[in-house]
């Protein structure tokens, strides 16, 4: 899948995304009032941090939020359906992703310096379980960002691909299984 954020004319962010099915979406970003687009800060994040769960895994796997508009291609016909299953599985997937997405955000943004300890802050509101990555991926993570944000504020733009391998699956529908004689 390949992002392209750029700059609008309203000074805030529009993501054009051009999924492997052909389907070419816009994400509006709501962020004039930062340097560092808050999506491509989902985007690098998700990213780096290997999470098929945020809002770019989702997108890849066929979900669209309501905000999304189809620019180009032919949606499946199911599309609609499987995106809100989609999206209802990764619900707390994407709150994660929401999260320290600002947390790297914020890190570019503002230098901040306690990047490491806001995102194990951040991951303890979500699981008790130990925060699954290291300092050197969330350091790493964060100068992806950086060097992107210094690309976008020169440009007005940047292209951004997203890995196949972090394609969020859709699930299977739930209820009864149909086979050619009716419920089996």
């Amino acid at each position: 899948m390949l992002i392209t954020f750029a700059r609008a004319l309203s000074g805030s962010t529009l993501a054009t995304i051009r999924r492997g099915d052909g389907v070419v979406l816009e994400l509006p970003g709501y962020d004039r009032k930062y340097r560092v687009p808050h999506d491509l800060a989902h985007a690098v994040t998700e990213r780096e941090l290997g999470m098929t769960g945020g809002v770019f895994g989702s997108i890849a796997g066929g979900g669209v939020f309501d905000n999304m508009r189809v620019v180009a291609g032919r949606p499946r016909h199911d599309a609609a359906e499987r995106s809100k299953r989609l999206l209802a599985a990764n619900k707390q997937s994407l709150g994660i992703a929401e999260v320290l997405a600002g947390v790297v955000h914020d890190a570019v943004e503002h230098d901040e310096k306690s990047t490491l300890e806001r995102a194990r802050r951040s991951w303890g509101v979500f699981s008790t379980d130990p925060f699954p990555w290291t300092d050197e991926q969330i350091k790493a993570t964060v100068a992806v960002l950086a060097e992107l944000a210094v690309e976008y504020q020169a440009n007005g733009k940047v292209a951004f691909t997203w890995p196949d391998r972090l394609i969020s699956q859709v699930p299977a529908m739930a209820g009864a299984k149909r086979g050619r004689r009716g419920r089996l």
